[in-house]
């Protein structure tokens, strides 16, 4: 059953319970009323014919054998000229009747009184006078077009009611009607569809929050698709050269030197150091890796760096300058991780510096209003609070600057994507595989830090990371 019709269902079942409780209990009440209001008073009457009736039915040995010809009415001293009785046995039948009105009317219209012997009902007894004839009609006449209207006000309310509840049920589920189209289509692999989001209440939510969902399997989808197109092309440079090299020493047909081999090995080298950047980028993005997390110097952890690059700078004539705003220089991390992180940035720093030109290193406390941490859409690489009891003094700021052409905006976006690169083939005679920013950033986020760049071309361009101190 649909929720359409579940909804109308409860509804209307509440509906009609709700109307017939209610004609119910006004049609009861108001012959209560009035059978208070017009009731007349005959006790006295009824009391002494009553009487007269169980002393003959004593005196005649439990019978009302000849009944019949007993003058009730004229031994009454007190009876009314227009009065009237009929005594019926306990099967209804009519034992005595004396009156100026049909036997049927006194008795549809009379007052009612058992005539009970030893606490037994042994005949039924009528009393009927014209007053007592004419409000009992008035009351008759009163209840049934109380009651005729009461059902027909109650039937109106009902299908007022259902009309009511079935606009409104359609109303409320129509949301459904192109959200299920919707989710039918993303089933099939129609990732990206949209809803349009027509209300600000819970529908309107569901409805936006399909609208993320789809996007987001849209941007999962097109990045798994270019990984497998990327890793595929990766791969293929280095099978590629590892294949043309074996064909030609097959083809030669002579003993390897040695030193042929050594393009070989650069090659498997490099397919090596792939497959581990692609290993640990999917454990990070997984929340998978392995930290060891300790208080760490980042000062003396980035002058180690420093010193491994010192010769490939000097080569290039390029000044690398560590400098410490700060007194606390310790983070919450694991070394082994973050040396990788600031190594891949110092190197990527002095590869696109020209020569004479120089890269800064700077340690300072972070100083926004604000401390901002990893999203949890760690592909987006969108920034969230990290925690609202944070304070920035909490955090840590590295930033690594250098003097290189800089990027373009329309790449700054991207460059922590994997397998992205500004200048494709630049970047590949170098040797890169496009991993390096996009495991940096895993890293950073792991450690519940963040991660951003900031660059103008002609101008260098800054990486920014913040860590937690504790």
């Amino acid at each position: 059953m649909s929720i359409r019709r579940k909804l109308f269902t409860a509804m209307a079942s509440f509906i009609l319970a709700m109307g017939v409780v209610f004609a119910l209990t006004t049609h009861f009440v108001v012959r209560g009323i009035l059978n208070v209001m017009l009731e007349v008073d005959r006790t006295d009457e009824i009391a002494a014919i009553s009487g007269m009736l169980e002393q003959y039915y004593r005196d005649n040995g439990g019978s009302w054998d000849g009944v019949a010809q007993l003058s009730v009415l004229g031994r009454l001293e007190t009876a009314r000229p227009d009065a009237g009785v009929v005594l019926l046995d306990p099967e209804r039948r009519t034992l005595y009747a004396d009156g100026p009105v049909d036997r049927d009317e006194m008795i549809g219209l009379g007052v009612r009184s058992p005539v009970r012997i030893n606490g037994e009902t042994v005949a039924t007894l009528h009393y009927y006078d014209r007053e007592v004839g004419n409000l009992s009609k008035i009351r008759l006449g009163v209840t049934s077009s109380v009651t005729f209207l009461l059902f027909a006000c109650a039937v109106v309310f009902v299908l007022i009611s259902l009309t009511v509840a079935y606009r409104l049920s359609k109303k409320l589920t129509k949301p459904l009607d192109t959200l299920i189209p919707a989710i039918d289509r993303l089933k099939e692999g129609q990732f990206g569809v949209q809803v349009p989001v027509v209300s600000k209440d819970e529908f309107g939510t569901v409805a936006a929050t399909f609208n993320d969902m789809s996007v987001r399997l849209k941007t999962a989808e097109q990045l798994r698709s270019n990984m497998v197109a990327d890793v595929a092309h990766e791969l293929r440079t280095p099978l590629t050269i590892l294949r043309g090299h074996l064909d030609l020493m097959q083809q030669n047909g002579r003993p390897v030197e040695p030193v042929e081999l050594l393009p070989i090995q650069d090659e498997l080298i490099r397919l090596t150091r792939l497959v581990d950047d692609l290993h640990q980028l999917s454990l990070a993005e997984a929340n998978k890796l392995p930290l060891e997390r300790e208080s760490t110097d980042m000062a003396g952890l980035l002058q180690r760096i420093v010193d491994r690059m010192a010769p490939d700078a000097d080569g290039k004539g390029i000044t690398i300058h560590l400098e410490c705003r700060t007194g606390r220089t310790t983070a919450y991390v694991d070394p082994y991780r973050m040396m990788q992180v600031f190594f891949n940035l110092v190197v990527n720093a002095v590869k696109y510096t020209p020569s004479g030109g120089f890269v800064r290193i700077a340690l300072r406390d972070d100083d926004r209003e604000t401390a901002q941490a990893p999203s949890t859409d760690r592909k987006a690489g969108k920034a969230v609070l990290i925690d609202a009891d944070r304070k920035p003094s909490d955090l840590l700021t590295i930033t690594v600057t250098d003097t290189g052409p800089g990027i373009e905006p329309e790449h700054l976006p991207h460059i922590f994507e994997r397998f992205y690169r500004t200048d494709e083939a630049r970047a590949r005679n170098r040797g890169g595989a496009g991993l390096g920013l996009a495991i940096a950033k895993q890293f950073v986020l792991a450690h519940n830090g963040d991660i951003e760049a900031q660059s103008r071309p002609g101008e260098g361009t800054t990486f920014i990371v913040r860590l937690p101190r504790h």
